[in-house]
């Protein structure tokens, strides 16, 4: 069994690389301030951070130090969701809210809201994007487009005019080729907005429930697969695509798609992507942020207690802004050239019970540890101490007596009568010195110890192969297309089979600690 365990681990040994991970330092710039849902870093003054905060944008101009409220949204809904600057004008500020579009002229000193819907779900702006040919604004209810600076509206007739946007984005160098993320797809528009292509599918979804109705972000998962697009910036061919089971890439503008590795990316559903200056890719989770190094994800949020991460951002010189339940941290750019190398397969199974567990709670389920032996064999050697002890019990009933009268007259005299029953009992105790030495138990001992030690290697054989096999099915299922939905399914359901064939060994153990983990990478 040994010998098997050791191959498996070599083999899976050689399959794994290596990759990096450092431990970053954040600093809070928040003061207090929680729940921050966008942030904006004005590229020619880091100094100056646009915040967004339920109800109100914060803005700084000493990095963090002191924040003041520059604007106020009333109503029922009144989140932030996306803070850019005017393309060529950085003093020309948009707020994305779900109370309509708002513009500010002067670096945030005064605003005006310059879209309103017609009707609650246009007016809740999910994503802004400004080029030199005009504002694209999406909504909860279709695509905007304002060709005049915001004075004047117009809403796509087509597709993307009828769905729910996500995000709007453009290549750096390059704005006549626009890109939208839409609840039904990915759409490229290369006349600056006026006419659009579907170049990605979204998955359909299962029902929605009453209860998902009354949970923006659960009706957002469940109604699309899609999670963010991001144009390259060095390159205008590069495009990338998060979705709910990891990160596309596309070296021609939507062509065709590959999937990148989620090797060390501990949540596949990642809400949105940044790339820097010098192409470092960078990926938000709900629990951690990532950097894509040499075909790995390094997770760079290590002891940040930011809680929900809602918001990632980098500013000019490369720090990393994250606008998260308990605040906003910026941390320096990672030095991937300092990092400490660990294995890829320990930072593969995090999420998983460790195979020694999993191996312990089989054998404890089977009841043949090796320990039930080696009591036995104990109790066996002390048998000699303890003496043989038997009683004997008999009863008499063949003694007679013979009574002499003395009298010739009397009735009886001189007869031969039979006596009352006597009881004999002993009592005898015997030790057996030689057993100290050796005795009969241990022969039988030896036999079942032979038949205990073949069962358990089998059932070690057993939860090798399917911990092993779990693993394999799992990497094979992450690096399937999306839009391979057959083969995903049948991965899916010998996921499922595996998983409950490892709980029928273990006894649920193996499920329990999945949730468990899980639970605590969620925390």
């Amino acid at each position: 069994m040994n010998k098997k365990l050791l191959l498996t681990a070599v083999c899976f040994g050689v399959m794994s690389c290596t990759l990096l991970a450092e431990e970053l330092v954040w600093e809070d710039l928040s003061r207090g301030n929680s729940n921050i849902q966008a942030i904006l870093v004005n590229p020619p003054d880091n100094k100056v951070i646009f915040a967004g905060v339920p109800g109100s944008v914060l803005m700084t101009d000493n990095a963090g130090l002191t924040w003041r409220r520059v604007l106020s949204i009333r109503g029922r809904l009144r989140n932030i969701n996306v803070l850019i600057t005017e393309a060529g004008d950085f003093n020309i500020v948009y707020a994305a809210t779900d109370n309509g579009l708002y513009r500010s002229g002067n670096l945030g000193a005064r605003w005006a809201r310059i879209f309103r819907g017609k009707n609650s779900l246009e007016n809740q702006c999910t994503s802004v994007f400004s080029t030199a040919q005009g504002i694209f604004l999406g909504t909860r209810a279709g695509f905007f487009v304002s060709r005049d600076k915001g004075r004047s509206w117009r809403k796509d007739n087509g597709e993307i005019g009828k769905n729910e946007v996500i995000n709007i984005d453009a290549p750096f160098k390059q704005n006549t080729v626009v890109y939208l993320s839409a609840v039904n797809g990915i759409f490229k528009s290369i006349d600056s907005g006026n006419n659009w292509e579907k170049i990605f599918v979204s998955n359909s979804k299962e029902d929605i429930s009453h209860e998902d109705l009354e949970n923006e972000e659960s009706l957002f998962k469940k109604t699309s697969d899609l999670r963010f697009v991001k144009a390259g910036i060095n390159n205008i061919n590069l495009l990338y695509l998060s979705t709910s089971k990891g990160i596309y890439k596309s070296p021609d503008q939507g062509k065709s798609w590959i999937k990148l590795s989620e090797y060390g990316l501990l949540d596949r559903d990642v809400k949105m992507i940044c790339v820097s200056e010098n192409s470092q890719i960078f990926a938000l989770c709900r629990s951690g942020v990532f950097v894509f190094e040499d075909s790995h994800w390094v997770e760079v949020s290590f002891g940040l207690p930011a809680g929900k991460f809602n918001y990632l951002s980098l500013d000019s010189k490369f720090n990393i802004y994250v606008a998260a339940e308990k605040g906003l941290f910026r941390s320096s750019p990672p030095d991937l050239s300092s990092f400490s190398r660990q294995s890829l397969m320990q930072e593969y199974l995090k999420r998983e019970p460790k195979i020694r567990d999993v191996q312990k709670a089989a054998i404890n389920y089977a009841e043949v540890g090796p320990e039930k032996i080696s009591a036995w064999r104990k109790k066996a050697a002390k048998k000699a101490l303890f003496p043989q002890v038997r009683v004997g019990l008999d009863r008499n009933s063949t003694d007679l007596w013979h009574w002499e009268g003395g009298s010739s007259t009397k009735a009886e005299d001189d007869i031969l009568r039979r006596g009352q029953d006597s009881i004999d009992w002993d009592v005898s105790i015997s030790w057996d010195f030689g057993d100290l030495i050796w005795n009969d138990a241990q022969t039988s001992i030896d036999v079942r110890s032979k038949l205990m030690v073949e069962l358990r290697d089998d059932i070690l054989d057993q939860v090798n192969k399917l911990y092993f096999e779990r693993l394999r099915v799992k990497s094979e299922l992450d690096n399937l297309p999306i839009e391979d939905r057959k083969k995903i399914f049948d991965k899916q359901l010998r996921l499922e089979e595996l998983t409950a064939s490892l709980d029928s060994l273990t006894a649920g153990y193996y499920s329990d600690q999945l949730r468990r983990l899980a639970d605590k990478h969620r925390g």
